[in-house]
């Protein structure tokens, strides 16, 4: 089961999901100027207790990722999140697309399984 989805298209981001998820929305919104983002949190997938913000996917589709490789794209994803990625995000999917590409192919890939880190 996939995490709730936080942000939805066209900049329409509303105020679902705990704090992490509204700093994830407001720092990429403000760092890409997305036409789309997507933010789930798939923290519940993965053992927390509740309430934790520890596991997130987003999908960022912005015309700042035409011309950049997908490692450049995923750069700027986290230089925006830097502070959380050393603090209380320990995991973070980024799918980093352009307007054209997310025209192209408007469809996400599922989120990974959670394949259970140190409960194993």
């Amino acid at each position: 089961m996939r995490g709730p989805l936080l942000a939805a298209a066209g900049g329409a981001m509303g105020g679902a999901g705990g704090p992490l998820a509204r700093t994830i929305r407001t720092k990429l919104t403000a760092a890409l100027q997305p036409t789309h983002l997507e933010v789930r949190d798939d923290s519940p997938r993965h053992g927390g207790p509740p309430g934790a913000e520890t596991h997130f996917g987003v999908l960022v589709v912005s015309g700042r990722f035409a011309g950049l490789s997908l490692l450049q794209r995923h750069r700027l994803v986290h230089e925006a999140l830097r502070a959380e990625l050393a603090g209380p995000l320990h995991a973070l999917q980024v799918i980093a697309r352009t307007p054209q590409q997310w025209q192209s192919d408007p469809r996400a890939p599922p989120a990974p399984p959670c394949l259970g880190g140190s409960k194993r």
